[in-house]
């Protein structure tokens, strides 16, 4: 399964997604989450959700100097903490702007696709699809 933005237009700006993904990390607050909502103008305008595409061929492993960020099988990548030397190349390949980072441990926060933040959002914004979908709903949300 992979976390996937259904419907951004419905976004209110509320970030409770984010608050829920701090939250599973055992942090309060927005600091932890991997998950981002920015505003694109306000309620004017609207949101935008950044959250990992789980790329088949995640540009963010391809820069990483020391193999921290491996891909998976059914994509996007897995973090090794202990591999990484917190250099930001990763940050400044993804297209999306999904990784975010931990400036307190010089580290990126890389989503896992838990679908944690999916049961928090109020407005249906989020959802799990299976990961055979993944690449049609990747391809409708660009």
């Amino acid at each position: 399964m992979r976390l996937t933005v259904v419907d951004s237009e419905r976004c209110v700006g509320c970030q409770l997604c984010m608050f829920a993904c701090s939250r599973r990390t055992g942090m309060g607050g927005m600091a932890e989450s991997c998950i981002f909502v920015t505003s694109i103008g306000g309620m004017e305008r609207g949101f935008k959700v950044v959250v990992c595409r789980a790329c088949q061929d995640p540009p963010c492993a391809r820069v990483c100097p020391t193999r921290a960020l491996e891909p998976k099988p059914e994509g996007g990548v897995r973090l090794y903490p202990d591999r990484c030397i917190g250099c930001g190349r990763c940050a400044a390949a993804c297209v999306v702007g999904a990784v975010q980072w931990d400036a307190e441990i010089n580290k990126p926060m890389i989503c896992i696709h838990c679908g944690y933040c999916v049961n928090y959002c109020p407005h249906g914004v989020l959802a799990m699809i299976p990961t055979e979908n993944h690449a049609l709903a990747e391809e409708t949300a660009q």
